[in-house]
């Protein structure tokens, strides 16, 4: 108000304009302030494209035909010692050699994402692996990245031995920091089957008590909880365990 008129809605109205057009200069080029937030919004991250499975007992062209099949472009191979006694054809040079000629990158992370760590910090006194812990590692962190930034560049599977995820550190360790990160993984099992990471964690809840809380049910809210109450227990059962003598030989 002034001299005790109001302003006209066109004043009011040119007003607002120029303070809508507040310019910014960026690189040279100006912006108003609308555009300018919109340039501080950071691009959404392409989605990584990441599935898991186990070699088990398969044939070697088998898991190739798989491999294939879902256009994986790069082996991201888990295990802490990537050879077979009794499934020779899995051992590393031999896998090396059939992926390469399948056009099929292969990468060792058993070292940072394996199930069976050589630092004695990230076994427990009872000689069990701390799942827990190593996830809060550096260099299983680092790792977890590498795998979901291949994952963001071409499809990219977990390959670790056991055929069911739910009896595999791949589920039990690494899995839950791949969820956390925003990269859901994608299983696949035997005779062609996928099954979804939420689908997994159902199964797993399910097998121990907690089916009150699966994806089905009216009181999915305390999920995270359980989820967590489940992945401990089937990692007691499940995870690489050692003698606690043993431990300071690491």
């Amino acid at each position: 108000m002034r001299n005790g008129i109001l302003p006209g809605r066109s004043v009011v109205a040119a007003s607002k304009r120029r303070r809508f057009r507040v310019h910014v200069r960026q690189g040279g080029t100006r912006y108003t302030s609308k555009e300018a937030n919109s340039l501080m919004t950071a691009p959404p991250v392409k989605q990584a494209k990441l599935f898991t499975l186990g070699h088990s007992n398969l044939e070697m062209s088998d898991m190739l035909g798989t491999l294939l099949r879902h256009e994986i472009k790069v082996l991201c191979d888990v295990r802490s010692r990537p050879g077979s006694f009794r499934y020779p054809q899995f051992n590393r040079q031999a896998l090396e050699a059939r992926l390469a000629a399948a056009k099929i990158r292969y990468e060792f992370f058993g070292e940072q994402l394996g199930g069976r760590p050589l630092d004695p910090r990230y076994y427990l006194p009872n000689g069990l692996v701390d799942y827990a812990g190593r996830r809060k590692a550096p260099d299983f962190l680092e790792a977890v990245d590498r795998a979901i930034t291949r994952a963001c560049e071409a499809p990219t599977a977990i390959l670790c031995a056991e055929e069911d995820p739910l009896y595999c550190h791949r589920f039990l360790l690494i899995c839950p920091t791949l969820v956390q990160k925003g990269a859901l993984p994608l299983h696949l099992r035997r005779g062609g089957v996928i099954e979804s990471q939420r689908d997994a964690e159902d199964r797993l809840l399910q097998s121990h008590g907690f089916a009150d809380v699966t994806s089905d049910s009216l009181f999915a809210h305390g999920r995270e909880a359980a989820l967590e109450d489940a992945l401990r227990l089937q990692a007691e059962q499940y995870a690489f365990r050692t003698s606690p003598e043993a431990i300071e030989y690491f």
